[in-house]
């Protein structure tokens, strides 16, 4: 069946109708970098005025679920840490959850501030992330992080602007040993800022990936991991629940493949001819801002 493109207010309607949780994207969806989609917000006070519960999952693994709430509040909306699910948050929880790593034991971290802020909440130390020491030129006679740190027994990589050879080769060194747990915030190949499209956190791990040989545990949409996770956290009956996002590969997937409605909006990475061509999303709509200028 071809997607719905929604554009009346009955539409809206049939919606709201049929929802009572909106699980969404941030980027591409909400904003693009540092600016707000028009129309987003507004929608999404709209739903909470009318007691739709509201979940936001991202990709992005830069930003701990803390440092987010800050982000929402710049945009003009009050969403508390617990109606966040970020990829560094989702990759820290199923290293303790399900790999059951012991808290004496370090996290080797390729990736920003945002895992490891997440990684300390649950108790774990990490290592490597964002040292400044990382940011020097590459030399094995001279690396402070060489030999290696024998108490690290899982990597998590993610996006990180500051990549270069030399958090790469330190990467690599601990990858080669088969009992370090390996996982992946996410594996996008892009991300949208506004006007760009941008190289994604799978970029990144992709070179680690391949030199290790190695295939890492993806803790990000499309994964079904993640949203097991919010399901149970927040009691949600998935044939109520509808997935919000602007990728097919990884946001529609992941409500696709977990049984939720899908809306895909057209503010971010795809295009109508794409969405048309793979009939994948339920809905799709030129962007957010529908909802509210709709109802």
């Amino acid at each position: 069946m071809a997607p719905s493109k929604i554009t009346s207010k009955e539409q809206v309607h049939e919606l709201l109708n049929n929802y009572d949780t909106f699980v969404f994207d941030c980027d591409g969806v909400i904003w693009l970098g540092d600016h707000k989609i028009p129309g987003a917000v507004e929608s999404i006070e709209l739903l909470k005025k009318l007691g739709k519960q509201v979940i936001f999952v991202t990709n992005n693994s830069t930003k701990s679920r803390q440092a987010y709430t800050k982000k929402f509040e710049k945009f003009g909306l009050n969403i508390s840490k617990e109606e966040i699910f970020g990829s560094a948050y989702a990759s820290a929880t199923y290293l303790q959850e399900f790999l059951k790593l012991p808290k004496d034991e370090k996290v080797w971290v390729l990736g920003e501030s945002g895992i490891q802020e997440e990684l300390k909440e649950l108790g774990y130390e990490s290592i490597g992330g964002t040292d400044v020491r990382l940011n020097e030129k590459f030399d094995s006679n001279t690396t402070p992080f060489l030999p290696k740190d024998p108490k690290v027994g899982a990597v998590i990589a993610g996006l990180d602007p500051n990549i270069n050879y030399h958090r790469l080769a330190i990467t690599l060194q601990y990858l080669q040993d088969p009992n370090v747990k390996f996982l992946a915030t996410n594996i996008d190949s892009t991300f949208p800022q506004k006007g760009l499209i941008l190289p994604g956190a799978g970029s990144i791990i992709e070179s680690v990936s391949y030199s290790s040989g190695r295939t890492p545990i993806a803790c990000g949409k499309p994964s079904q991991n993640m949203l097991d996770a919010i399901v149970a956290d927040k009691k949600l009956d998935r044939s109520r629940t509808i997935m919000i996002g602007d990728r097919l590969n990884t946001d529609i997937k992941f409500g696709n493949d977990g049984g939720l409605g899908t809306l895909l909006v057209l503010t971010g990475i795809e295009t109508e001819e794409n969405v048309l061509k793979t009939g994948a999303p339920k809905y799709y709509a030129d962007g957010l801002g529908v909802i509210g200028e709709l109802y």
